[in-house]
């Protein structure tokens, strides 16, 4: 069975740092793009980072930018989301989802939720002001 386990988010102030980190329990994790997802209440969840399978190519929310950095470790099935300057937007439960598996060097880190197959239960993350 597929599982994919973020680790604890938490409460930081604006402006902090803080990693999540997502394991995932898939023998084809080195083959897939991998993604971050965010959702605040009643709203839709939202696309965050992807990274294709060789972490060579990567892409990002515009309100992210230069603030988040997406990478993984194939050896360790993880993918990282470091995020820095955070601000109370970023506030929300943060979802690590494995996408397709494509190996191909131009492979694209999909920013569709309908490309993912597997979710994560999520983490909050909570900055305040």
């Amino acid at each position: 069975q597929v599982q994919l386990i973020e680790s604890s988010g938490g409460l930081v102030q604006a402006g902090d740092s803080l990693r999540l980190s997502c394991t995932a329990s898939i023998r084809t994790f080195g083959s897939r793009t991998m993604g971050w997802f965010r959702q605040v209440p009643g709203k839709e969840r939202e696309f965050v980072a992807a990274i294709i399978w060789s972490g060579g190519r990567t892409n990002y929310a515009d309100s992210v930018k230069g603030r988040f950095t997406i990478s993984r470790d194939n050896t360790k099935n993880t993918v990282y989301l470091q995020m820095s300057s955070l601000k109370p937007e970023d506030t929300a439960v943060y979802y690590c989802a494995a996408g397709p598996q494509d190996t191909s060097p131009i492979a694209i880190p999909a920013a569709s939720m309908t490309a993912y197959d597997y979710w994560g239960q999520g983490t909050q993350v909570t900055v305040s002001s």
